[in-house]
């Protein structure tokens, strides 16, 4: 039996809720990094995987098939990434995560998505700055010259079955849970992680919807992370809004800065966030680093947190991401006001005194796309008043930005279908 014929053969087998052997998994994500199966096929596979799941020993199947099938980074030593599982907009961590804890002295190659059920992945906010399509041998470079980077994990082949599901799976913005875990293992895999903190959110509007859900996540990352010899930490916690402001590539990316920057008008929740994320990832890479080093954390800043706070405080974080960007091809010669959003803008006033009760971020992805986000760069929406704060009459609870006139006027439309926040 040739592959393609075996690859259709383990679809109809998958599709009808039996389990599927290593051989069997190879063939379907071989044939579809070759792009041979077509968009129906690859949809077929997709939606099997969604509607009747796999074992563990499918999936790590298919996160080894996934690897295999593409390119590989190899790097020596301790290796750090982080990962925050998509569904919260605005919360743009992994700028300021890389920054700290390349600039702890450990490698961080971080491989990035694009927009899926988000208005933007932190690759569409990432190429703001600085190019994130690279060849094999410039990552090595960059990461070599500063510990890190930030690109498009589909720029040279590397699980490039992953990327050809993202496009099938994107109209419908939707990702099995299944699929999420070996898209993202998958790819840690193939850039060399071996400490790993995944920031897990669930809440009401976002991917993940409650705390057993969540922690059955954690087991199948766990499990995954085992076979793979990786050290992880999976860190769960509830979410009802966005950690910053700003949704969309030139807004998230300014908030990120600002926050690396150590502005007066950064969003703290963000900060909050992200030290969060880089002390514990700092945490694990201790684990592993010489009693030297692990003594001179304890004395000098009494943890990781207290570590990744004063890298963050004392601008060094910020020096490491500019010289990041400027490594991946971009600028260095930038701030967080350099960038603005787009020339046409619209503020949705309060009809009356009351306070924010609730985000829905499902309905700000939905208008931050028809305002253009993530193609257009500068289209998003800024949130000027978030939960719990209190607003007066007439006064700005949340703006749309655009560059095209019409666009804008989508947006402004569709906020009386999709609701952005509700007063109470």
């Amino acid at each position: 039996m040739d592959e393609k014929t075996l690859a259709l053969s383990a679809i109809q087998k998958k599709l009808v809720g039996k389990k599927l052997t290593y051989k069997e998994i190879y063939a379907i994500m071989n044939q579809i990094s070759k792009e041979e199966l077509g968009n129906v096929l690859t949809t077929y596979f997709a939606a099997s995987g969604y509607s009747n799941g796999f074992t563990n020993k499918e999936l790590f199947f298919l996160t080894k098939a996934m690897v295999e099938t593409g390119e590989k980074l190899h790097f020596s030593g301790i290796v750090a990434d982080k990962h925050s599982i998509g569904g919260v907009p605005g919360t743009r961590t992994t700028p300021i995560v890389v920054a700290i804890v390349a600039a702890a002295g450990y490698k961080i190659p971080k491989s990035s998505s694009r927009a899926i059920t988000s208005p933007d992945g932190t690759a569409d906010d990432m190429e703001v700055l600085a190019p994130v399509i690279l060849s094999k041998k410039k990552i090595y470079e960059v990461v070599e010259k500063t510990n890190g980077c930030i690109v498009w994990g589909g720029s040279f082949n590397l699980a490039p079955a992953d990327d050809i599901l993202i496009q099938v799976e994107k109209p419908l913005l939707f990702e099995s849970y299944d699929k999420v875990l070996v898209s993202i293992m998958a790819k840690k895999i193939a850039f060399g992680a071996n400490h790993v903190v995944i920031d897990l959110p669930y809440g009401k509007m976002v991917k993940v919807h409650n705390l057993h859900d969540a922690s059955f996540i954690r087991e199948k990352f766990q499990f995954l992370a085992k076979q793979f010899k990786i050290k992880i930490k999976v860190m769960i916690h509830k979410t009802d809004e966005p950690a910053g402001r700003g949704i969309g590539p030139i807004l998230e990316i300014r908030e990120s800065l600002r926050v690396l920057e150590q502005n007066k008008n950064r969003p703290i929740d963000l900060e909050i966030r992200s030290l969060n994320i880089s002390g514990t990832l700092l945490e694990l890479c201790l684990q592993d680093s010489s009693e030297k080093l692990r003594a001179g954390v304890k004395r000098n800043y009494g943890n990781a947190f207290g570590w990744a706070t004063e890298i963050l405080r004392s601008g060094k974080a910020l020096k490491k991401f500019l010289e990041i960007i400027k490594a991946q091809g971009g600028s260095p010669k930038i701030n967080s006001e350099s960038f603005k959003p787009g020339r046409y803008s619209y503020s949705v006033k309060a009809k009356k005194t009351g306070i924010i009760n609730n985000l829905n971020s499902k309905n700000i992805t939905i208008v931050a796309k028809i305002l253009g986000a993530p193609v257009d760069k500068t289209a998003g929406i800024y949130l000027d008043k978030k939960i719990g704060e209190k607003t007066a009459i007439d006064e700005t609870i949340y703006t749309l930005y655009s560059q095209s006139v019409y666009n804008l006027k989508e947006g402004k439309d569709s906020v009386e279908n999709f609701p952005i926040s509700n007063l109470g």
